[in-house]
């Protein structure tokens, strides 16, 4: 592989490392990202991410970027929580302006799943235009459902817009673990294999030449509107969010009182 720039993460002394994959891909741009343990979604890992795709943008001829990890154990573990709860407009500032700049980058972009991606890092790869997974290691999971953190819109709004609603429940309502293999067969992803399967899927769907004329990311930017419209009015969702715990407040005030009146001629039948 021929090296062309490294952006450090500095808070984990990690990196992100941009290469070209081959000779034979000179438009390829493959980021390895490695920020022990396990390459939490960070401000500082988003900040390297974002300067490291806005580099190949501005500096380098269009082509196809792929994203992979340098830990073989993860993809990306998702947020820091405590962290992210700590820092002062972290979701709006950091990880919203994330999956915006994925999900209208102006060239095709390629997730390779080579370990688990819970939470955040499922998210991350759902905001990419394909995903290939390692078929044999690593698990997709969006696990909030089991530690009691509700997603928000963003959260929710890619995995609506990309899967199949069946699909849509189990990963959000059950919290299901995916396989590479049962990922493929929900439609999650596009393949399970490793570089060489990236490859083939970039020549296979002649994706090197799809940013050619300029307007892909305007192509993405209107397929994703809605997708859009939750990323950019994080007050709306919030404003939206009191709404319905309002309303679910009153059903639940109207729930109590009507078994209170049910109680209470059930007991003067006695």
């Amino acid at each position: 592989m021929t090296a062309l720039f490294t952006v450090p993460i500095t808070s984990t002394g990690g990196s992100i490392v941009c290469t070209n994959p081959s000779q034979d891909h000179q438009n390829v741009y493959l980021l390895t990202f490695t920020s022990p343990k396990d390459n939490r979604l960070t401000p500082t890992f988003i900040d390297a991410l974002i300067l490291a795709l806005d580099i190949i943008e501005h500096r380098y001829p269009k082509g196809v970027v792929i994203t992979t990890s340098g830990i073989a154990k993860f993809y990306s573990n998702g947020l820091d929580l405590e962290l992210a709860m700590s820092t002062e407009g972290f979701v709006e500032k950091w990880l919203w302006r994330l999956f915006r700049r994925f999900l209208t980058y102006p060239m095709p972009t390629v997730c390779l799943l080579n370990g688990h991606a819970f939470a955040g890092g499922f998210m991350l790869a759902m905001y990419h235009d394909y995903r290939i997974q390692n078929p044999d290691k690593g698990f997709l999971c969006v696990n909030e459902l089991e530690f009691g953190v509700p997603l928000q819109t963003p959260m929710m709004s890619i995995f609506r817009e990309k899967l199949t609603p069946t699909t849509f429940r189990n990963v959000v309502l059950e919290a299901h673990r995916f396989g590479g293999r049962d990922s493929l067969q929900a439609g999650i992803v596009d393949g399970v294999g490793s570089l060489n399967d990236v490859l083939d899927l970039i020549r296979d769907r002649k994706l090197i030449n799809k940013a050619a004329t300029g307007i892909y990311g305007t192509m993405k930017e209107e397929m994703y509107s809605r997708v859009l419209n939750g990323l950019d009015d994080h007050v709306g969702n919030l404003a939206w969010r009191d709404k319905v715990e309002q309303k679910k407040d009153d059903v639940q005030k109207r729930g109590l009182h009507d078994i209170q009146k049910w109680e209470k001629n059930s007991k003067a039948k006695l």
